[in-house]
């Protein structure tokens, strides 16, 4: 049974107007507006179902989406970020705070899905790592309301994340995982990367000061994307470069100086910083938009409520909410609410887990604790938003002491 294509269209564009009124209540509620787009594709799926229409797989879309859309949303939240000297503070904070909670939360997930699954312990780390990494797609968009300096370390924090978590997801995957020589390799891959990021981005921010007429953003996007894809392919962590070409885009006026200000016109660079920033929150929205309805669509709510799926999910849960209190409270010695419940997971989780090998495969874990997962640490993070109040100045004060 086929749809006339301007039903789809229709359908299409239906979804789109949605998801903007889901922006518009999250921004009144606080309730995120992904948990609203998963709604959504989980009813959409119900009515497809009931009139024929369920019989698609859509997965391979949920993973094109993905990583089309992690370049956006990075490269979203790096064009947010201003950096000064005083601001490295920070950027250090922000670093470690992603560092050491995804570090200490992949452990205990591991031994967690060890103990409980009866797992090999290197199969078990491997589910670990995506649910161990914030979701910058469901965050970053939620920070809009907080004040810049939370608002800055929670986007440093979750860019890191991601980084971090999948470059460990990488290695991983690799087949020689505790070989000594593959070790080197990817080290040397981790370098290569950086120098790549360095050069890369100097490439584009030129070519971008000196492109002609009003085609600039699409094209530069479909070179970040082949970049980062070709990375991807041999296992360089390839989302590094998208954060190293925002960030220096956006700070162009720190970059560009003495000899190079007459290479590449620092005022063709500042005259399209906006136009780049508006166009990428536009395409990140839309992408967003499509990738948790699609999600959504492939939820199977029978499988999400079994016992195992909750009770399993639950303590991953805690153990994350645990770690991340660790840390924001005993080690960086901070009342940093709601930071505490800002540790959502989402696109990243998701797209890693389809993207296990089915040689490294776990035998007894059910795809239930991810969507649970996903949920649940969305729902905390509403939680917290609904709570924290802008006129708690106390909790402002310890936060700006602690992070500066």
């Amino acid at each position: 049974m086929q749809l006339n294509p301007y039903v789809i269209v229709i359908l299409l564009s239906s979804i789109v107007i949605l998801s903007y009124f889901f922006t518009v209540i999250s921004k009144k509620t606080n309730i995120p507006s992904v948990l609203l787009l998963i709604a959504t594709g989980i009813g959409i799926k119900y009515l497809a179902t009931h009139y024929g229409f369920s019989n698609y797989n859509v997965e391979p879309i949920v993973r094109i989406l993905g990583a089309v859309g992690l370049i956006m949303i990075v490269l979203e939240a790096a064009l947010d970020l201003d950096v000064h000297r005083e601001k490295l503070s920070l950027i250090r904070n922000s670093f470690f705070s992603a560092l050491f909670i995804f570090i200490i939360s992949a452990v205990g997930i591991t031994f967690l899905l060890v103990y409980w699954l009866g797992e090999p312990i290197d199969r078990s780390f491997i589910y670990a790592v995506p649910l161990s990494i914030i979701s910058s797609a469901i965050v970053i968009p939620s920070t809009s309301h907080l004040p810049e300096m939370k608002k800055e370390f929670i986007i440093y924090e979750a860019s890191f994340s991601d980084i971090v978590g999948i470059l460990v997801f990488n290695y991983m995957v690799m087949n020689k995982v505790l070989d000594f020589q593959s070790t080197l390799v990817f080290a040397g891959r981790i370098g290569l990367a950086v120098v790549i990021s360095a050069v890369a981005s100097l490439l584009l921010i030129y070519m971008l000061s000196k492109i002609e007429g009003v085609l600039k953003f699409f094209l530069v996007f479909a070179i970040l994307s082949m970049v980062y894809a070709s990375g991807e392919l041999i296992h360089l962590p390839a989302l590094l470069i998208i954060l190293v070409f925002g960030i220096l885009l956006n700070n162009s006026n720190l970059l560009v100086k003495g000899g190079l200000a007459k290479i590449i016109p620092i005022e063709n660079l500042q005259s399209i910083q906006g136009l780049m920033k508006t166009v990428t929150a536009e395409t990140s929205f839309l992408i967003r938009t499509f990738f948790f309805i699609i999600f959504g669509y492939t939820i199977n709510l029978k499988v999400v409520i079994e016992p195992d799926v909750i009770t399993i999910g639950t303590l991953i849960v805690m153990l994350l909410l645990t770690v991340r209190y660790i840390y924001l409270r005993l080690i960086l010695k901070a009342n940093l609410f709601p930071e505490l419940f800002l540790m959502p997971r989402g696109l990243v989780t998701i797209l890693l887990f389809y993207s296990i090998p089915v040689s490294k495969q776990l035998t007894n874990f059910k795809v239930g604790i991810i969507f649970y997962v996903v949920v649940l640490t969305s729902l905390l993070m509403m939680v917290g938003l609904m709570f924290f109040k802008k006129e708690k100045s106390e909790y402002l004060q310890s936060a700006e002491d602690t992070l500066i």
